[in-house]
């Protein structure tokens, strides 16, 4: 039923920054195969929004690779924890969410994580189930487990409380409260970036309170977005999501920097270390072009989410626009109610851009065009009485018209 310990051992340390501690994982694997029973992996969901990027697949793809081995892989939507908020890199207190809220994101977050993870491995629980039930009483008994010093030890607390930033007793309870998860659940594993080390810490210290075997823990890296400096986060603008179509992920993708390639080599389309190596002393000695990588790269993690086709597709509409400069074959055509519109306008009414503000950037930058016709004036009308061809930055394309 199992592979052997060697060689689940070398597949669960491809990529991984935190494995803590191997020795006691590599005791529960022979005890798995031994006994020809699957570990619990667990992996806390935080359904504080409902959309999912490549960021949040390198862990989820780890969580695949043991699912793959044999393991039983445990995805706590934490329905419940995310009205608290993880204060995880928080430089503030986060609005809290309703039950209702957080169930309509889960539920998404599910679909979107079974892009990734196979549901005949895949068990659901949604962490109300057991929290919503913790009377006063319960609360205090796992509130004693920790002290105010130990919660200070997280960087983001401690920063807090440095420069006197506030602080809520409620946050306090968000990595007691997941580990109470793992406590519920028996997890053998639990899965996390590297930001959630402290809060999958906590949940191994209160397994051993609370009188059961210890978890083990294992990080994954947090992927840079498409700009390569800030985390990957759809407020930031820089993010590819699960569910972009292939034309989007393909160019996103080529618009990473030159020293993102292998990180998302890695990452994203989970090469293995023999490829990725290879690309990096090529890049370096000039042997491999930074474009020929990110295209293998931008191939690879369409296929992974759409198919080979989409991927040969995607590839040849890239080239068509930008190394041919033609427009793509299917663009969306929007009716718009008036005509002689300032292409500023324009821009906001058809949500090419979210602001006049961002629309007049948008502008000055040179990232606007009609019919082919790069526009400097944010004020300069159009006319829509005919169909007009928009196009804004190097990937958005829309017809317009008017009604």
């Amino acid at each position: 039923m199992f592979p052997s310990l060697n060689e689940q051992m070398d597949i669960i340390r491809q990529g991984v920054i935190d494995l803590l501690p191997e020795n006691e994982l590599t005791q529960k694997i022979e005890n798995s195969i031994k006994k020809q029973k699957p570990l619990n992996i667990k992996l806390g969901a935080d359904p504080s929004r409902p959309d999912l990027h490549i960021g949040h697949a390198v862990v989820l793809h780890k969580m695949r690779q043991f699912q793959d081995l044999g393991h039983n892989a445990i995805l706590i939507i934490g329905d419940f924890t995310a009205m608290i908020g993880d204060p995880t890199g928080r430089s503030k207190t986060r609005p809290q969410l309703t039950l209702e809220d957080t169930r309509i994101n889960g539920q998404s977050y599910l679909e979107q994580a079974t892009i990734i993870l196979r549901e005949d491995r895949l068990k659901v629980r949604y962490n109300s189930e057991w929290l919503n039930k913790m009377s006063f009483v319960d609360v205090i008994k796992l509130s004693s487990n920790y002290t105010v010093a130990q919660m200070l030890e997280r960087d983001d607390f401690n920063n807090r409380y440095k420069s006197n930033t506030p602080i809520s007793i409620h946050e306090f309870l968000y990595p007691l409260a997941q580990g109470m998860d793992s406590v519920e659940i028996l997890s053998d594993v639990e899965l996390g970036g590297t930001d959630q080390k402290f809060n999958l810490l906590v949940g191994r210290e209160l397994q051993k309170q609370y009188g059961f075997e210890a978890q083990c823990i294992l990080t994954m890296p947090i992927l840079e977005g498409t700009d390569g400096v800030q985390k990957m986060s759809k407020s930031l603008e820089n993010y590819i999501a699960l569910t972009d179509t292939p034309k989007e992920i393909f160019g996103k993708t080529m618009s990473i920097p030159d020293n993102m390639i292998t990180r998302y080599m890695r990452y994203a389309a989970f090469f293995d270390a023999n490829k990725v190596k290879s690309t990096e002393i090529g890049l370096e000695n000039g042997t491999v072009h930074p474009r020929t990588a990110k295209v293998e790269t931008a191939m690879k993690i369409v296929e992974i989410y759409h198919g080979l086709e989409s991927a040969k597709h995607a590839l040849e509409e890239f080239e068509r626009i930008f190394v041919k400069k033609d427009i793509p074959d299917e663009i969306d055509l929007q009716e718009i109610e008036g005509n002689d519109f300032s292409i500023a306008d324009l821009l906001v009414i058809t949500s090419l851009a979210p602001s006049k503000k961002e629309a007049r950037r948008l502008i000055e930058q040179g990232g606007v065009s009609i019919d082919g016709e790069k526009i400097s004036d944010s004020f300069e009308k159009i006319s829509t009485n005919e169909k007009r061809l928009l196009k804004v930055g190097k990937r958005k394309f829309l017809y317009i018209i008017s009604k």
